[in-house]
């Protein structure tokens, strides 16, 4: 390796860092790869010393720490070529999403990305991509056509359904981290360039109304409506805010959110707008924050649901956590064409929790969590969502349970295949 940093260099804590502060890396060495020969070297050099090695893109979803071992960093990989015929993209690993949705809408396209214009392409669709049109077109990970990755050999592979299959299945849904070092992507991109979308926030005095009315409104809506929750409690107030995302005429869009607009929302930025603005419907934090959070997916949402997640995230109750609900189902719910280690597809809704804390604050959080997930299994599918799993507690148990039976001990069985060293170490599950 010719260009590294270690704990005595200047930028290795700059580097280090991510968003998500809740796991804090003290690797032995940083490599700030600016290109894949630089993963390469990284990865040769741990091979020959025995060290780990662990991956940071964005830093939005760490699992373990990298003490002691490789960090790569990989934000300095930032290309992105677009083929407006074959509509694909061909994305590096540190891509975040709003460059990648700026770059397609210069082409009349867009990507299934998240909600989050911060997050890092690869590894969100990696996890799985639950995207602001997933309702209509499915995971994202339905939508990736090669993987370049390079493996613990440090060699660099091209995976696809044909040439190594069975990594290509494990990576789409459960390769966060754990197979090697994704370097880049090719994906679908979708003639999509405007969109009805927005978000609409409810005082504490309206909050309940509306809440009941959009679980209620959720069981008859089109496929071309994807929409979500947040229940929030700032310092001073509560707030409760419905963001919607409508690929339909604007006319339609304005008849299927008219019920909310009834209630009297104290904000209200639902327009006809660019596809390109798609980052500004859910406008979520930036600032880097020690963030904890839980999930689990809904079966349904009933009004006894409702009242039960009331009693603990109502404008009543003082939760310590904010709460998001997101409406899946649809293609969502429906197998993609390539079959991926994403194969548990049920549910109707995503729970859930998360906040910020320090490491004083964790027990009294945890217990919130508990309490509230424990309320709410009743309605829960028993499962999780892979895709919004982050933080250090996580366990291997937990992991399974967003996988089809058999398909946890067939991730281990690939793992063991291609890193037989478990040189990749640090990853959600340890599998």
């Amino acid at each position: 390796m010719t260009d590294y940093l270690v704990e005595t260099d200047p930028g290795y804590d700059v580097e280090r860092f991510g968003y998500n502060l809740s796991v804090e890396h003290r690797p032995e060495v940083v490599v700030p790869a600016a290109s894949v020969d630089d993963v390469i070297a990284a990865v040769r050099h741990a091979a020959l010393n025995g060290l780990g090695v662990a991956v940071q893109a964005t830093g939005h979803g760490p699992s373990r720490s990298a003490d002691g071992q490789i960090l790569i960093t990989t934000s300095r990989l930032d290309g992105i070529t677009i083929d407006p015929v074959a509509r694909t993209a061909r994305v590096e690993a540190g891509v975040r999403g709003g460059a990648l949705v700026r770059a397609a809408a210069e082409h009349g396209l867009a990507p299934l990305n998240g909600s989050s214009p911060e997050v890092g392409v690869v590894s969100y669709h990696l996890g799985g991509g639950l995207g602001i049109l997933g309702r209509s077109l499915g995971w994202a990970v339905d939508h990736v056509r090669a993987i370049e990755i390079v493996t613990a050999d440090a060699s660099l592979r091209r995976v696809t359904a044909t040439e190594h299959p069975d990594l290509f299945w494990a990576l789409r849904g459960g390769g966060k981290g754990n197979f090697g070092v994704v370097t880049a992507l090719e994906i679908d991109l979708h003639p999509i360039t405007r969109m009805y979308g927005g978000g609409m926030h409810f005082a504490a005095d309206t909050a309940s109304d509306a809440l009941r009315v959009w679980a209620e409104w959720t069981r008859t809506v089109p496929e071309s409506m994807s929409s979500s929750v947040l229940l929030l409690r700032l310092p001073d107030r509560y707030l409760l805010h419905v963001r919607f995302a409508y690929t339909g005429s604007v006319s339609e869009g304005e008849r299927l959110v008219r019920p909310f607009r009834e209630l009297g929302p104290i904000t209200d930025t639902v327009v006809e707008m660019p596809y390109s603005a798609v980052g500004t419907i859910h406008a979520e934090p930036t600032t880097p924050v020690a963030f904890h959070a839980r999930n689990t997916m809904l079966e349904s949402l009933d009004p006894l649901a409702i009242k039960e997640l009331l009693r603990h995230a109502g404008p009543s109750a003082d939760a310590p956590y904010l709460v998001e609900l997101r409406h899946t189902g649809g293609a969502l719910g429906r197998p993609g064409l390539v079959p991926s280690a994403l194969g548990r597809r049920d549910g109707q809704y995503v729970l859930y929790a998360g906040a910020a804390a320090s490491p004083a604050q964790l027990p009294e959080l945890r217990g919130a969590f508990a309490r509230l997930f424990t309320a709410m299994s009743p309605w829960s599918t028993g499962g999780v969502c892979v895709n919004f799993l982050s933080g250090p507690d996580i366990s291997a148990v937990e992991l399974a349970t967003g996988y089809l039976p058999g398909d946890f001990d067939r991730l281990a069985a690939v793992k063991h295949a291609v890193d037989p060293h478990d040189m990749f170490r640090t990853h959600h599950g340890r599998a």
